[in-house]
């Protein structure tokens, strides 16, 4: 199943009656920063797939959904995060109940930020836990223990970040979709389910460069186990710089927000901060170590937007 050929229950009426925007475009940038070292920047513009179910979210979301016809879809996230949204979104659109375990038990007792107040607009209901709770979710006893406090013992649960072997193979397409068209194609990871994909859908002479948002060093494991679950065994060819977190998921500093506001600036696309921005600014920096050669061409996975 790819988010190419994804179809969606029938009695929601499909994904694809919602015209996802594939294969997004390809869009060329003019840099003098990357043009003086004699390398090409192009953009792959996932966050123009849907204006709801955005980018790396859409492509592993839809086959997700596929496995989870009419039934009560659970996942989780913090309190900013863009999975919990998009698949909010994704229960609207298609008529499906969605809960979202939040990690922070504290959070339940204070006023909803903007991303979980859309998730609530959105009709997903918010279980929150405790921090402990939250790290061991993957323990058999303690998954039983939050769907069952959830009141969604027979939910359909997809991980946090909606990475899975089943997100691993939508995104495959995207790599896929970028085949022969670069040398390099760099994307921001968080959980590192789309960067197992892309990485095996480059096919050779591909590869693929990571840049995690989180600090702790422990992504590449994730992608190994991942790729493992998606294809039983490792695919492609994938390294990560772990450099440009900026202190970690969601994290910035006036550096990088003048960077993202001086990109907007430049090339009129709208820059996301906690994935987006981090890895343009990885690419510039990457490109001023001379780390790509002369006549190369990068692309670069713009996989969200700035929410509203």
């Amino acid at each position: 199943m790819t988010s190419a050929t994804f179809v969606a229950p029938a009695a929601h009426g499909g994904l694809a009656g919602l015209r996802p925007r594939l294969p997004s475009p390809v869009q060329d940038v003019v840099d003098e920063r990357f043009e003086r070292r004699g390398v090409r920047l192009v953009l792959k513009r996932d966050d123009l797939i849907h204006p709801e179910l955005i980018g790396n979210k859409w492509r592993k979301l839809a086959p997700n959904l596929s496995a989870a016809p009419g039934r009560t879809v659970l996942t989780f996230g913090g309190a900013y995060s863009n999975h919990l949204r998009a698949t909010a979104a994704a229960g609207r659109l298609l008529g499906l109940p969605t809960v979202g375990v939040v990690r922070g038990q504290e959070l339940a007792d204070r006023p909803l930020n903007t991303s979980l107040a859309r998730c609530v607009a959105d009709g997903m209901r918010l279980h929150f836990v405790d921090r402990a709770t939250y790290r061991g979710k993957t323990a058999p006893a303690t998954l039983a223990a939050v769907l069952r406090e959830a009141d969604a013992e027979d939910a359909y649960v997809v991980p946090e970040g909606g990475s899975n072997a089943l997100a691993v193979r939508g995104c495959q397409v995207l790599g896929e979709e970028l085949a022969g068209r670069a040398d390099v194609v760099a994307m921001a990871c968080g959980t590192g389910g789309t960067l197992a994909g892309l990485a095996s859908g480059l096919g050779p002479g591909g590869r693929a460069l990571g840049v995690p948002v989180l600090k702790g060093g422990f992504l590449a494991a994730e992608i190994r186990g991942l790729q493992a679950e998606a294809f039983g065994g490792p695919r492609g060819d994938w390294s990560l710089d772990d450099r440009f977190h900026f202190g970690g998921y969601a994290r910035t500093t006036p550096e990088l927000d003048a960077f993202a506001a001086d990109f907007e600036h430049r090339h009129g696309v709208p820059v996301e901060r906690v994935y987006v921005a981090k890895l343009l600014y990885a690419l510039v920096s990457l490109v001023e170590e001379n780390a790509f050669p002369r006549g190369s061409t990068v692309a670069a996975v713009v996989t969200g937007r700035p929410f509203p």
